[in-house]
């Protein structure tokens, strides 16, 4: 402190003074000497404001033309003068440059007041608080901050042309439109929805200020981050506006007195459908170029429903939670004290760096166990967990599952940000995967996917690239085929043992699930109960290179060995290809190609391309119809194995699907309308474990979704023959095998 007085005291203040004069006339000579004498070098060109276009968002909307998702380098939302609220216009100006609309450009006064300042306190070269709004739209042209004089001279000589091209309205609007606002924001229309969920229009006085405080340290006044200097700032703000007579001190007051009030997270809602959101980004790399995806602001309208998808996600999440909570607690995932240089008090973890809310799955540090509960820190929140919160565990108090240092994986229950403090429960992430996809059935349109667990963790998308083992889901395909072969659902077949011999010399001998077996029984009984035996007799009957046309017509793309193992499901597909072959049945034959993307237009709103349904048929009506009352016998009948879907009290048909190892869980079901498929599985294809059956593992996914799809959606019967041929006139293109 005494050497840094000392070292003040080597300067007289009239000399600082002094210097700081030669400095403001050094800078403006300068400028003026740069124009004179062609100094404008590596100067960015200045367009004109008309044809100007920074980066925008290329935005994905759902199916009722709500944003579900975004791709850009720059989240910017562009927008005219008119369209920012006076508030917003005021408190930047009170807030950045109070002098905006009397300067040229450049406020001389306010750069020789900070230079003085930062000279007297010995800091130098150019002082904080020296530069004009449109002094800061140079800048960002520049895109330097670095603090050299041969940088503010180029900023005075962009700033002086920037003032002779554009009005001072046109300035302000693009300052407003390309200032960083922290986290990866653009501009105040960005700002506005990523920290309110608003439109400018709707903004308050107090998150116009908030806003308006962004720009000098959008990191530091960042209200995620740092909510109590962003408050803080936003509060400067408010107080230079009544100081600028711009509001009054009741105004101010009554402004003041509100809470931050910001969305936990950006509702860019990249979370709500990562997977399919991610499929769309794939499809429009086929079409478009890189610069026309991610910088010229596509508009991109799918056919995703919100609340589908968001019924799928849940299902999912909570189905493959529940089946590894079943099979035990394994432990924590590892210690801090384990870790060199860590302690508990010192450790952080890369996932605390985001903003948390209700119902996130994190990691937690255990900071002390005592008898009754353990401390827990997830980032700067604290909480603590009983012998409630670890209930699934079988363990009766945390101190027998937890000790300090522990890492696990807590659900946050409810946050209070003021506090500090978070509710709790002990979770873990599970390793077995799911997929779910919805589809419409008489469009092809799909309405939800879900290609996993957790997005973060895994990218692949199992909904549509997961090629796994079917099981019985393929047994209405079979019988398809044999009732186009003349059998009917009253045939009788002899549900007794039987082997096969392959061309190596191969014993198969097929089994029944239950491993027993019922002697003659009619085919509808062999599809309710999901009878094994009988169905290979019936390939066997009508020649299981005809089931492999059946498969080819109903779209199945991968792999069909013609031998008998086929009957039962013994190929590969994905669960996109099984749920769209099942809406055949619901549609009485016809098949709605599946698409996502229903029109892409460019910036201008000007359409680049539109797609409608293809449809073809697979199945005539009557067989179709025939094989949609035994997949709702599946579910109604007496013995079915998709019993538990009653309890949705509609009209659904469907097939549970289960490989004799139970790798692969399957229940493909349907309503009138819709067609959704789940499969749960291990990507390494081993054992869900003992009896994890198709009805045990993917039926209750499948009801937990539908149900919450379905529950404010109008009562609907299957169509009959005549209905669909009276109210249906549809041109279809009939496909043949290879």
């Amino acid at each position: 402190m005494a050497q840094q007085k000392a070292g003040r005291a080597r300067f007289p203040l009239w000399l600082r003074i002094f210097f700081a004069i030669l400095v403001i006339t050094f800078l403006a000579a300068g400028s003026a000497f740069g124009v004179l004498l062609g100094y404008q070098y590596n100067l960015p060109p200045i367009q004109s404001l008309e044809d100007y276009r920074p980066d925008v968002i290329t935005e994905v909307y759902s199916d009722d033309n709500r944003v579900i998702g975004e791709l850009y380098l720059e989240r910017r939302i562009i927008v005219s003068h008119d369209e920012i609220p006076p508030y917003l216009q005021l408190a930047i100006l009170a807030t950045e440059d109070d002098q905006f609309y009397q300067h040229s450009g450049i406020n001389y006064f306010s750069i020789a007041r900070a230079v003085v300042k930062d000279l007297i306190r010995q800091s130098y070269p150019i002082g904080k608080g020296a530069s004009t709004i449109t002094q800061q739209l140079a800048r960002m042209l520049i895109s330097s901050f670095e603090k050299t004089y041969d940088r503010k001279i180029k900023e005075v000589l962009i700033a002086w042309k920037i003032e002779k091209l554009y009005s001072k309205q046109q300035i302000l609007t693009l300052y407003c439109n390309l200032h960083p606002m922290g986290h990866g924001i653009y501009g105040v229309a960005a700002a506005a929805d990523s920290y309110f969920g608003k439109e400018l229009k709707d903004l308050t006085l107090e998150e116009c200020a908030m806003i308006a405080g962004l720009p000098s340290n959008p990191t530091k006044y960042s209200p995620r981050l740092h909510p109590k200097a962003a408050l803080s700032r936003r509060n400067f703000v408010i107080d230079r506006m009544v100081t600028e007579r711009m509001i009054s001190p009741e105004m101010a007051a009554e402004a003041k007195a509100k809470p931050l009030n910001v969305l936990r997270r950006s509702p860019q809602r990249m979370g709500m459908a990562p997977h399919f959101l991610e499929r769309v980004r794939q499809s429009l790399a086929e079409r478009y170029s890189t610069d026309e995806i991610w910088r010229k602001g596509l508009q991109v309208y799918t056919t995703l429903n919100i609340q589908m998808q968001n019924a799928a996600t849940r299902a999912l999440r909570e189905g493959l939670g529940q089946y590894d909570k079943r099979h035990g607690w394994r432990g924590p995932i590892g210690n801090v004290l384990e870790m060199p240089d860590t302690s508990i008090g010192t450790y952080t973890h890369p996932g605390w760096r985001r903003v948390f809310q209700q119902g996130d799955i994190v990691v937690g540090v255990v900071e002390g166990v005592g008898n009754a509960e353990a401390a827990i820190r997830i980032g700067r929140y604290h909480g603590s967990v009983g012998a409630k919160e670890i209930a699934w565990t079988k363990a009766d108090s945390p101190g027998k599952i937890l000790k300090p240092g522990d890492l696990a994986y807590f659900k946050i229950v409810s946050i209070d940000d003021e506090a500090g403090t978070v509710s709790i429960l002990l979770d873990q992430k599970p390793k077995v995967e799911g997929a779910i996809i919805v589809l419409q059935n008489n469009t092809g349109e799909i309405k939800a996917m879900v290609g996993g667990y957790d997005f973060e963790s895994s990218e692949f998308n199992r909904a549509v690239q997961a090629m796994r083992q079917v099981g019985s889901t393929f047994k209405p395909i079979v019988y398809a085929s044999a009732f186009e072969k003349g059998m009917t659902p009253e045939t009788i077949i002899d549900d007794d043992p039987i082997s096969h011999t392959d061309d190596l010399g191969r014993i198969w001998q097929p089994r029944n699930y239950d491993g027993k077996f019922k002697g003659p029984i009619s085919i509808r009984q062999s599809l309710t109960e999901s009878r094994n035996i009988p169905t290979v007799k019936v390939a066997s009957i009508i020649g299981i290179k005809n089931v492999v046309v059946m498969a080819r017509r109903f779209g199945i793309g991968g792999q069909l060995p013609p031998y008998l193992p086929l009957a039962l499901g013994a190929c590969e597909a994905t669960p996109l290809e099984m749920a769209s072959a099942f809406t055949v049945f619901p549609n009485l034959g016809i098949q709605a190609e599946p698409y996502f993307i229903r029109k892409v237009e460019d910036y201008d709103r000007v359409k680049k391309e539109e797609t409608f349904p293809k449809i073809r048929e697979v199945l005539s009506p009557e067989i179709a119809k025939t094989i949609l009352g035994l997949l709702q016998n599946v579910v109604q009948g007496e013995g079915g194995t998709a019993a538990a879907a009653r309890s949705l009290g509609r009209p659904v048909g469907g097939k549970t699907g289960t490989t004799d190892d139970f790798t692969d869980s399957w229940f493909v079901g349907f309503t009138p309308s819709l067609t959704a498929a789940v499969w749960v599985g291990f990507d390494e294809k081993k054992t869900l474990g003992s009896r994890q059956s198709g009805s045990v593992v993917a039926l209750p996914i499948w009801v937990d979704c539908m149900r919450e799809i379905l529950k404010d959606k109008p009562f609907e019967n299957f169509p009959t023959v005549e209905t669909i041929s009276r109210e249906t006139p549809l041109i279809i293109e009939e496909i043949h095998a290879d």
